[in-house]
């Protein structure tokens, strides 16, 4: 359940958002979510402006973006755990992908399993 005096409580005790609802206001503040949406868009933009997308203009930026999330992360007191540090991992790797970077290829090059895995604090 959220804080003593947070909005998820009051929401909650307003009847206008469920306790269950309640977790992820209490998980993700929106500070935190904030601070992430950032750091993806950040990487997002460094990603689409590459001519060409290769992998040695790329893999500076998936370090920076994982770093930022690094952060993020100690910032805010280890908010990242399992299943979004997946989503995260999944999100920085469809971002290489759609730029046209052949991410298998990529990764096996760079001898990891994951593209955030060489940096990745969360």
């Amino acid at each position: 359940m959220a804080a003593r005096g947070s909005r998820a409580e009051a929401a909650v005790d307003g009847g206008t958002l469920s306790a269950a609802d309640a977790y992820a206001f209490t998980f993700f503040p929106p500070a935190f979510v904030a601070a992430v949406d950032s750091a993806l868009q950040t990487y997002e933009d460094e990603i689409a402006n590459l001519d060409p997308p290769t992998d040695d203009a790329a893999w500076p930026a998936v370090e920076r973006v994982v770093v930022a999330l690094n952060g993020v992360d100690t910032a805010f007191e280890q908010h990242i755990e399992t299943m979004t540090r997946e989503e995260l991992t999944e999100y920085i790797e469809e971002v290489l992908a759609d730029a046209g970077i052949d991410v298998k290829a990529l990764l096996e090059r760079r001898g990891v399993q994951e593209a955030a895995g060489e940096w990745r604090d969360w």
